[in-house]
């Protein structure tokens, strides 16, 4: 450190012989004066700030300025650098936004395409063939009281429109599984775009506690009983069922009741017969008792309206579902009032008037808790908004049930009890449907194949070939069938041979004949084979083939009413060998050069005629009782020259 003096005064040098100034700040006082005072001073030999005893210091804005500027001198803060997008960047931003864009059309059309593929493609559609149908069953009403036996999910009870009589829904089995048969009132149902979604919703909507196709037979069975373990499990599977179905795409039931429930063979109750609104129609005549009869579950604001919606309203089905509450809890039948009965219909119009105290079913504190009792009421309330969601009365079903789930074990003792005698019943049942399956297969088979043939393939033997000395054979086609097919539409020809073939079918049962088989528009028919009868075999064809051309000249072809179907038919009568074959679609044939000739008898003989060999003639003219003439002797092919006869008719010599 050097120190001189010089006329500022005395000047400090460091080593470096740079000059270290001592520095004063100074801050003005008052504004009005402008007097300023030393508030810090700074030496520099002592590197030391001090301030001036007494002096305050006002900052501007408060505080004193930072060392360093926040971005820096040169703003080298990466806080401060202004971020910039490059044409990179902007070009991948702008190729993901258009790729999401047509990702998200693309998702959408698709889900679009496949809505209307499922439309289209019909999958809750079933082909009426495939259905076998069941019968239609019955159980009378005795006094006032039914006594049916439990079928579980089978079938669906009905009444009559004079409430005499319990009739069960018709039945069928498809794939195995039975289902239940309801038959529409419309003569024609047009498949428009809103009933498609409709249908395509039913098929959608699955839920364990739903089904398409009574626990009224339950109830009203009195040899069935019922603790409340079981009645409460039966409620609970309405209520699952029901909120299930106000959150699906049906929102509401509209026709909730005792009769639209089911049981199945596990005691799980399924709700049915919702949705389809665009297919439920009216009752005609409304002083039927019927008509009445199924309007007591209905809830008044519904019953008051002109035409109310076919599906219902969600509070509609909580007033409903207060009615199946009372028939579970009392066991009485829908709408049970203690004292003087009235008439459904005295009910329903009691109820519309509503007046006050308002008409109701009867509440029983000893069959029932009382907490139950008031959830019946608040459920049939008057005001629709006074009646709880179905959400609601899980919860408070819930809260009552908590006791009885401690018995679970003995109740499901019971319930196996309970099934363990209704067993022998069920065994008998399932035992009459395989008798009955049997039957039908056994009938299939017995019209594929003869019956003797068939007998021994169900034994599991071999068919051997067998020989047959004499036999007559019938073959027929149609005159101008090619013509037919080139102008009518394969819909027409195929309606046309089976309207034929039904007709000749229906009529050949009444000889002593097996038809071979129909190729097209041909029709093969023997007599004589696989059980041998002499030499009516000739007789048993001859009268056959006349009654089919007999029928054949008054029948009418449907899409060409105007025009004469001509039958052209060749009999033959000779040896023939006759067996199963093939596997699969086993066929039982005839070899032999006799099928041959029967052929060309068929082939060379005339329209509405029927052209019969040599060998035939001889064996009809023992019978001494048909009209035969002779034709003359024509070139056979593959058999030269044969003396032929047209069969005329049957006299009554004989």
């Amino acid at each position: 450190m050097f120190i001189h003096i010089s006329v500022t005064g005395i000047v400090h040098l460091d080593e470096n012989g740079d000059r270290e100034t001592d520095f004063a700040l100074w801050d003005m006082i008052d504004t009005n004066t402008s007097a300023f005072q030393i508030v810090l001073v700074y030496n520099s030999s002592e590197e030391q700030l001090s301030a001036n005893p007494g002096a305050t210091l006002h900052w501007l804005g408060g505080a004193r300025p930072r060392d360093v500027p926040f971005c820096g001198f040169k703003n080298e803060n990466p806080a401060c650098v202004t971020k910039t997008v490059t044409i990179h960047q902007m070009a991948f931003i702008v190729v993901f936004f258009m790729f999401t864009m047509i990702l998200t059309v693309t998702f959408f059309i698709y889900r679009r395409m496949k809505l209307e593929k499922e439309l289209v493609a019909q999958l809750w559609r079933i082909s009426w063939d495939d259905i076998q149908m069941g019968s239609l069953e019955k159980v009378l009403r005795s006094g006032s009281r039914i006594t049916l036996s439990l079928r579980g999910s089978n079938c669906g009870s009905l009444m009559t429109g004079d409430g005499n009589m319990q009739v069960f829904a018709k039945t069928g089995y498809f794939k195995g599984n039975i289902v239940a048969i309801k038959y529409t009132n419309r003569k024609r149902i047009e498949l428009n775009r809103e009933v498609l979604f409709e249908l395509k919703h039913m098929r959608d909507v699955q839920n364990e506690h739903l089904t398409r196709g009574s626990l009224q037979d339950i109830l009203e069975n009195d040899s069935i009983t019922l603790d409340w373990m079981f009645k409460y499990s039966l409620i609970n599977d309405i209520v699952k069922g029901m909120v299930f179905l106000h959150n699906s795409v049906i929102l509401s039931h509209g026709k909730l009741k005792s009769s639209n429930c089911v049981v199945d063979n596990r005691f799980v109750l399924k709700i049915t017969d919702y949705g389809l609104s665009s297919f439920r129609s009216e009752s005609s005549g409304k002083d039927a008792h019927a008509y009445y009869a199924q309007r007591l579950w209905m809830a008044p604001e519904l019953l008051r309206m002109e035409a109310p919606p076919p599906q219902g309203t969600q509070k509609g089905d909580v007033f409903s579902f207060g009615i199946v509450l009372q028939e579970v809890a009392l066991r009485h039948g829908a709408f049970y009032l203690e004292g003087d009965p009235l008439s459904p219909k005295e009910i329903v119009d009691r109820v519309v008037l509503g007046e006050w105290p308002c008409l109701r079913p009867t509440t029983d504190p000893q069959s029932h808790s009382p907490e139950l009792g008031q959830l019946m009421q608040r459920c049939w309330a008057e005001e629709p908004t006074e009646r709880p969601e179905f959400n609601h009365i899980r919860l408070l079903l819930r809260k009552q049930n908590k006791e009885s789930r401690t018995n679970i074990l003995d109740n499901l003792l019971s319930r196996m009890e309970l099934y363990a005698n209704n067993l022998e019943e069920l065994v008998e049942e399932r035992t009459q449907a395989y008798h009955e399956e049997k039957r039908k297969a056994e009938t299939l088979l017995y019209q594929i194949l003869p019956h003797s043939v068939a007998e021994q393939l169900k034994r599991g033997e071999t068919v051997q070939a067998e020989a047959f000395d004499s036999v007559s054979i019938y073959f027929s086609d149609i005159v101008g069938f090619t013509a037919i097919s080139a102008e009518s539409t394969p819909l027409q020809v195929v309606t046309l041979l089976n309207d034929l073939y039904t007709c000749f079918d229906a009529i050949i049962d009444n000889f002593d004949v097996y038809k071979v088989e129909t190729i097209g528009d041909a029709y093969m028919v023997v007599s004589g084979l696989p059980v041998r009868n002499g030499n009516l075999h000739g007789r048993e064809i001859a009268r056959m083939a006349l009654a089919l051309l007999h029928a054949v000249r008054t029948f009418k072809i449907c899409h060409r009413p105007e025009q004469q179907l001509e039958l052209r038919i060749g009999v033959h009568s000779g040896p023939v060998c006759a067996g199963v074959v093939g596997l699969k679609m086993p066929r039982y044939c005839l070899f032999g050069d006799t099928v041959n000739t029967s052929s060309r008898m068929e082939s060379s003989g005339e329209a509405l005629k029927i052209h019969v060999s040599g060998a035939t003639h001889d064996i009809l003219q023992e019978f001494n009782c048909f009209q035969l003439e002779r034709r003359r002797e024509i070139d056979v092919k593959g058999k030269g020259k044969m003396t032929t006869y047209w069969l005329l008719g049957e006299s009554d010599s004989q």
